[in-house]
């Protein structure tokens, strides 16, 4: 079976289906055991000296290990593939976690607050309404770029064994790749890694989303502001995102008891988003997957 064939199955698939509870109420799904790893190598290894070294050496052995497994699941055949890539696409959860931050919004902003707080890591307890839907929205875009096109994008160049690689760091720089006292070190090279394999992805999604935009944004617009972002990738899907529904993102925010003061992504739109805007937000998410879909299509036909 073609690659353009298993892409278009697996995203059916993880649209159809998503996160079913009933299976991973039974079994560890896969970014459970990624993370069960990378937390065993961060408490055996991040201590005393040359920690960006053994930091190194941990994101290269846990990336050996996922080639080999990408390299030996594949050899049991397309419907593996696609079953394994479909539970590594993170479409449909992404969709129906940012959709329940909008139906919790309506119901109350406590109820809003704690289900921004299931996808975001900044604290959520003095968030105002606006500033839930902004990290709603601001969840949606990011998160889309490093949970469908990225993963996408690295099976299509490398099968099962890339698209494993990228999750597994991926997953590490969520948990390692911060600047904070005990993971600047240990945790530099899994998240210079994760710059790197989202590069092509980050502006991919920024391009896809102003081309299905419309009116239009401005693409130099969007290169200006994703270049400000304290992220290399992250600004580029959330500068189009903001563009393209017209609101304003990012801006202060805490992290830690700490305010920080972020400046707004596309200051000049609205800075009093709502539930409405996170559903927009959604919409913009499913469209992005259509027209990926159908470029797979496309592809599959014409290999």
């Amino acid at each position: 079976m073609s690659m353009a064939s298993i892409l278009v199955l697996a995203m059916a698939l993880d649209a159809a289906l998503g996160e079913p509870r009933w299976l991973w109420d039974r079994l560890p799904h896969p970014a459970v055991v990624m993370g069960r790893a990378i937390d065993l190598l961060d408490r055996r290894w991040n201590t005393g000296k040359a920690r960006r070294a053994k930091g190194a050496l941990a994101i290269a052995l846990l990336g050996a290990a996922a080639l080999m497994l990408g390299a030996a699941l594949a050899q049991l055949g397309a419907a593996v593939v696609i079953i394994v890539a479909a539970v590594l696409i993170a479409q449909r959860s992404l969709c129906d976690h940012v959709a329940a931050v909008a139906a919790a919004l309506r119901l109350s902003l406590p109820d809003g607050r704690a289900s921004v707080a299931m996808i975001v890591g900044r604290e959520t307890q003095a968030m105002d309404g606006p500033a839930v839907s902004r990290a709603a929205i601001e969840s949606a875009a990011e998160n889309f770029s490093d949970g469908v096109a990225a993963p996408l994008f690295w099976l299509a160049i490398g099968g099962l064994p890339g698209l494993i690689l990228y999750k597994i760091v991926n997953t590490a720089d969520s948990m390692i790749g911060h600047r904070t006292p005990r993971h600047a070190q240990f945790g530099w090279a899994a998240a210079r890694l994760d710059d790197l394999m989202n590069l092509i992805p980050a502006r991919a999604t920024a391009l896809l989303i102003l081309l299905l935009s419309y009116p239009r944004p401005r693409w130099s617009d969007i290169v200006r502001e994703a270049r400000q972002h304290r992220s290399p990738n992250a600004g580029w899907p959330e500068a189009a995102m903001a563009r393209s529904i017209g609101v304003a993102l990012s801006g202060p925010r805490a992290y830690h008891g700490q305010m920080h003061s972020y400046p707004f992504v596309n200051p000049e739109g609205r800075r009093n988003p709502g539930p409405d805007d996170i559903d927009a937000a959604v919409a913009v998410l499913w469209r992005l997957w259509a027209a990926i879909l159908l470029l797979s299509v496309l592809w599959a036909l014409l290999g």
